[in-house]
């Protein structure tokens, strides 16, 4: 019996050890701050982009109405595509209610992604969705707000882009609600946006 409990001892000493250690790494002083970071308030944002339509824009323009952001570039082979096609079906899902939403692809690719190119690219998805793009200081500037990130990659024929695959989603005051993964199904993607519209009046998860 005394044995039994010895290690019982031992086993819960070694579970509280795991959990300590991981709240070190995770949440405590431990913790990378760079990896995970919570976005900042729109209102904290300082960058200036342009529309695909060549309207001057920054993160005031996203205030007012919730907000739907995401990091891509318009030669990606396939997150890109993949996920404008699925933010797409949300606003069709939403029917009227994607009015009230600021939908906005922000490029990471500045040589090559002009605001012609924004344009035609966003042309292939759904009418809300904007493209924004602009210089790299600008870009970074966006993505380090966002605590988003992006690494340009050579390749045989050029050169491709990784970058942050989740969908940002701020509420009407510009503050960060949550994220959408890739490719998370319809049927969490739009209750999350719901929720951050105020459908329900209860905060997204």
């Amino acid at each position: 019996m005394r044995r039994l409990t010895i290690l019982a001892a031992a086993v819960v000493g070694a579970v509280a050890f795991t959990l300590v250690l991981g709240w070190w790494q995770v949440d405590g002083p431990g913790a990378d701050t760079a990896r995970g970071a919570r976005p900042l308030a729109l209102s904290n944002m300082d960058f200036a982009l342009t529309d695909h339509e060549g309207n001057d824009v920054g993160p005031q323009s996203l205030l007012g109405q919730p907000s739907l952001v995401f990091f891509g570039f318009t030669y990606c082979p396939d997150v890109c595509p993949t996920t404008l096609a699925d933010i797409s079906g949300w606003l069709d899902e939403l029917g009227a209610d994607a009015g009230r939403l600021n939908t906005v692809f922000i490029t990471v690719d500045p040589e090559r992604d002009t605001v012609a190119a924004m344009a035609e690219y966003v042309g292939y998805f759904h009418e809300a969705i904007r493209g924004w793009a602009g210089p790299l200081l600008e870009i970074e500037r966006a993505v380090a707000g966002f605590r988003a990130s992006f690494e340009k990659v050579p390749t045989s024929d050029g050169y491709t882009i990784n970058h942050t695959a989740s969908v940002f989603l701020f509420d009407a005051e510009g503050r960060f609600v949550t994220t959408i993964d890739y490719h998370e199904p319809r049927e969490f993607a739009v209750p999350k946006i719901r929720r951050a519209m105020g459908a329900d009046g209860e905060g997204a998860t």
